[in-house]
């Protein structure tokens, strides 16, 4: 007797909103044109922007029952969190963008070793499979284009990058503790009070005195989708499936944003970025075939 797969469409969603994340890396070089804007200011516009949306969508969209006292906590360690996330994420981008995205991609591995012990998810081998086949199409992504800057730049963007890495695999894990207390929408509206003015806090007086009022509404305007949409998205589907399973499809985002970004420089994919491509796309087939069962 075969068992009853899983809903697919909380998968998609996952994948969808992943893919969306590619295009940050051509967005925020759209805004950073338009006017000056460092990491932490780039990251509390991203976030206040999903808290905005996030918070109207809470209107209508409520949890059956009030939060305890601890899944309150949750959520507020959440806030923190994912403001470290952004924070720590977007300032190893602007050291160097393959070494970033590569510790930043560390999360999937963290999850998948924490998933087991702290949820008791079973983690299978095909997950295990997907999860190391994707890491290998990261490398191969990557791999064409060494990272440049001093050995020391490089090593801060990673220590920054497997940083974010940890407090974003923290978030996929915590989302789990509070499913039966907040809603999708309202668990991002919670954590986004908390960490946008933390954001903002990181924010140098004189960056303020400087901001360009195009720049920022700029990037406040595009953050709705890759942002907040996307973001909504990925939580309602991390609700759904195992943890494991969501931050291998996270994988899906280098791949938009390298081959993305060669489109834009009018360079044609070279055999790494075909291989890597193929090999983190296999892992999220691999992942997702799991949905049916």
């Amino acid at each position: 007797m075969t068992r009853p797969g899983r809903p697919v469409l909380p998968y998609l969603a996952v994948a969808l909103a992943a893919s969306s994340w590619g295009t940050w890396p051509l967005l925020l070089r759209r805004a950073e044109a338009v006017g000056p804007l460092p990491a932490a200011l780039e990251a509390a516009i991203v976030m206040a922007s999903i808290t905005v949306l996030s918070g109207v969508f809470s209107l209508f969209d409520r949890a059956a029952r009030s939060a305890t006292r601890r899944e309150r906590a949750w959520v507020a360690w959440m806030g923190v969190s994912d403001a470290f996330n952004v924070l720590l994420f977007f300032t190893a981008y602007k050291i160097t963008i393959t070494v970033a995205v590569l510790t930043h991609y560390l999360m999937p591995v963290f999850v998948a070793i924490v998933a087991p012990l702290v949820l008791k998810e079973r983690l299978t081998r095909r997950t295990l499979l997907a999860v190391g086949a994707s890491l290998l199409g990261l490398l191969a992504l990557l791999g064409h284009s060494p990272a440049a800057g001093s050995a020391a730049a490089l090593g801060w963007s990673a220590v920054l990058g497997a940083g974010s890495a940890a407090f974003y695999a923290s978030n996929v894990i915590v989302n789990k503790f509070v499913i039966d207390a907040f809603s999708t929408s309202e668990v991002m509206f919670w954590h986004g009070l908390i960490a946008t003015p933390l954001l903002a806090a990181f924010v140098a007086p004189q960056a303020w005195r400087e901001l360009s009022p195009n720049a920022a509404a700029f990037l406040a305007l595009v953050a709705i989708g890759p942002g907040a949409i996307a973001a909504l998205a990925f939580v309602w589907g991390l609700r759904r499936m195992p943890a494991a399973h969501a931050s291998t499809l996270t994988l899906l985002e280098p791949v938009v944003a390298v081959l993305l970004g060669a489109s834009a420089l009018g360079e044609a994919p070279g055999w790494r970025t075909i291989v890597g491509a193929v090999l983190v796309l296999s892992g999220a087939v691999a992942v997702m075939t799991q949905a049916r069962g």
